[in-house]
């Protein structure tokens, strides 16, 4: 958290920005232009791209910007500082940033994805894999205070692995070098965001062999959230979270050939049937939530994974922080 909180400072004045897309156009000159912040470009974030390329923003009479903004200090620091009207991240963040008294609090309003998005990847093949496995091995981590890093640290602790004794951890790898730092023999496994674990196995650099959010259970890993201010002001928070419910829908209704087809334009470098590969196992472990609730059981299990990695700063009641009418009105309709 301290980490979260320096970097926060010193990107106060700054948005720092590495992509920025139009994603929907429209002819419709009334249109409400609104920016949304997302934490990193990802396949993770499918039902937010179909929501884009599907009109259903445009439907609401939204003009959507979206911009990518690397890391959930950054994402933050966007949304505090005006730079964006919506972020998408971890929830996390809104718990660090309440820490701290902030005069216009940021709230969670719409939930986009409900397990960890991350991979254990292994650098040999292993035959019949069971966490014991990781006893006495290297293994490349997350970065420190990351809804990531503790959730790995969380499943490992759940299947009888002291992270700090049992094995080696490396954590000090920069997010955008581990998968880097692996290829060039760094560990004995790794933890993996896709598409990169995917690519691993088909270049026989690393084999899956267990899925971190198959074991951490359902939590709001990623969610929509804006300053309460921003919340209140009229019904953009309501059509925005209509169009993303829109895109749940879909999502849950459609094979993952069909989403891989519609999403390909975020992800040009990546292949076709790469993309599908990708969700198409998101969807098998039900990583894509099917409502924008998020639920108290669900901020409870974020909390409790906090608690165990030591970054919880304090307990945070569900209503503080969380804005659930929205989304029960917009499903209710």
């Amino acid at each position: 958290m301290k980490k979260f909180m320096k970097l926060m400072m010193f990107f106060s004045m700054v948005a720092m920005v590495s992509f920025t897309l139009y994603a929907c156009q429209s002819t419709n000159n009334n249109a409400e232009e609104i920016v949304v912040a997302e934490v990193t470009r990802s396949i993770f974030y499918a039902p937010q791209y179909v929501a884009l390329e599907q009109g259903f923003f445009e439907e609401e009479g939204l003009l959507v910007e979206l911009i990518t903004t690397p890391g959930g200090d950054k994402t933050m620091t966007t949304l505090l500082s005006d730079g964006a009207d919506v972020a998408l991240v971890g929830s996390e963040t809104s718990i660090y940033v309440h820490a701290q008294g902030a005069a216009d609090p940021v709230i969670n309003f719409a939930q986009l994805t409900q397990t960890d998005g991350t991979f254990l990847v292994s650098r040999n093949p292993v035959d019949s894999f069971t966490w014991e496995d990781l006893k006495g091995s290297t293994f490349l981590g997350q970065r420190k205070g990351g809804m990531p890093q503790m959730a790995g640290e969380y499943v490992l602790k759940q299947n009888g692995i002291d992270p700090q004794n049992d094995l080696t951890l490396i954590q000090n790898v920069d997010y955008a070098n581990i998968s880097t730092a692996f290829a060039s023999g760094t560990g004995d496994y790794v933890q993996l965001f896709e598409p990169t674990a995917s690519i691993f196995e088909l270049e026989g650099k690393g084999h899956i062999v267990a899925s971190f959010g198959e074991e951490s259970g359902h939590i709001p890993y990623t969610t929509f959230m804006a300053k309460e201010s921003f919340i209140g002001e009229g019904e953009t928070a309501k059509k925005f979270t209509r169009a993303i419910y829109k895109a749940q829908v879909w999502v849950e209704t459609h094979s993952p050939r069909e989403i891989a087809e519609v999403i390909s334009p975020y992800f040009e470098d990546t292949d076709l049937e790469l993309i599908e590969t990708v969700v198409e196992r998101y969807k098998k472990q039900d990583s894509y939530a099917t409502n924008p609730i998020l639920d108290m059981e669900e901020w409870e299990n974020l909390q409790n994974i906090m608690d165990e990695a030591g970054e919880l700063p304090e307990r945070v009641d569900h209503s503080t922080l969380v804005n659930t009418e929205i989304a029960k009105q917009v499903m209710s309709e």
